[in-house]
């Protein structure tokens, strides 16, 4: 891997409740940070104070090849964070307006793998760090995993040095986003998991709980300055590990 001490981090889904957090800590860690937000954000100039403030370069370049891959020629990165995912309620609006550019199909596996083109075409040495999901497989019918299914797919046969994270929930009482169904869901199964670790199955919770986005956001950040995590699948219990 390059040396990110002398080379930039790119990040996008830098908006995110684990990209700003990944964000935050790249900064922290003193990596040259550069936090991408899509340049239709009705939040712009929030977001530009708010990586500013954690001493982020801020970047809107348009999501087409042509721009992501001249981006990245002229920054050359030395990791790339892929960042990116759309939610059933942003999903279900569009699909209502009549548009698809908010499926996973075209979010989830579309944008991620339009910025691994880019990074195997203009940052060839860079570490392409991908935020999966857990349960992942080849052939599911869900739309949500068979996108990252076919993400995860083409990044393993790209060429590029990689890292794969799948955790379970990623959620916290710091998530800025309201998502009651999902808020709902983990509370319930981190219930379920507590009791199980308390009848002897502590290795299932930690496979299965919810993870706060500072938590995933350090380890992501420790395995992509790893230079001995070259081509590693994280799973949920490995994301669990404490920061440095």
């Amino acid at each position: 891997m390059s040396d990110p001490s002398t080379r930039p981090a790119f990040v996008a889904g830098a908006t995110g409740y684990t990209g700003r957090e990944v964000v935050r800590e790249l900064c922290r860690r003193g990596v040259d940070t550069i936090a991408h937000v899509r340049p239709d954000s009705a939040r712009l100039d929030e977001w530009r104070g708010r990586f500013a403030a954690v001493g982020a370069r801020f970047d809107t370049t348009p999501w087409r090849d042509d721009a992501i891959e001249d981006l990245l020629r002229r920054e050359r990165p030395a990791l790339v964070f892929a960042l990116l995912g759309t939610t059933r309620a942003r999903r279900r609006r569009a699909h209502r307006e009549g548009r698809p550019d908010e499926s996973y199909h075209a979010v989830d596996y579309g944008l991620t793998a339009l910025l691994m083109r880019a990074t195997a075409a203009a940052a060839t040495d860079a570490r392409f760090v991908y935020l999966s999901a857990a349960g992942v497989r080849p052939g599911s019918r869900n739309p949500y995993i068979a996108a990252r299914a076919r993400a995860e797919a083409e990044l393993r046969a790209s060429g590029l040095d990689w890292i794969i994270a799948r955790p379970a929930f990623v959620t916290g009482p710091d998530r800025e986003e309201n998502r009651p169904l999902e808020r709902f869901a983990s509370t319930t199964l981190d219930a379920i998991l507590t009791l199980a670790a308390l009848l002897g199955a502590k290795s299932l919770q930690r496979r299965y709980a919810s993870l706060p986005g500072p938590t995933l956001a350090r380890t992501l950040v420790n395995l992509a300055l790893d230079p001995t995590a070259t081509q590693t699948i994280a799973r949920a219990d490995a994301l669990r590990s404490p920061s440095p």
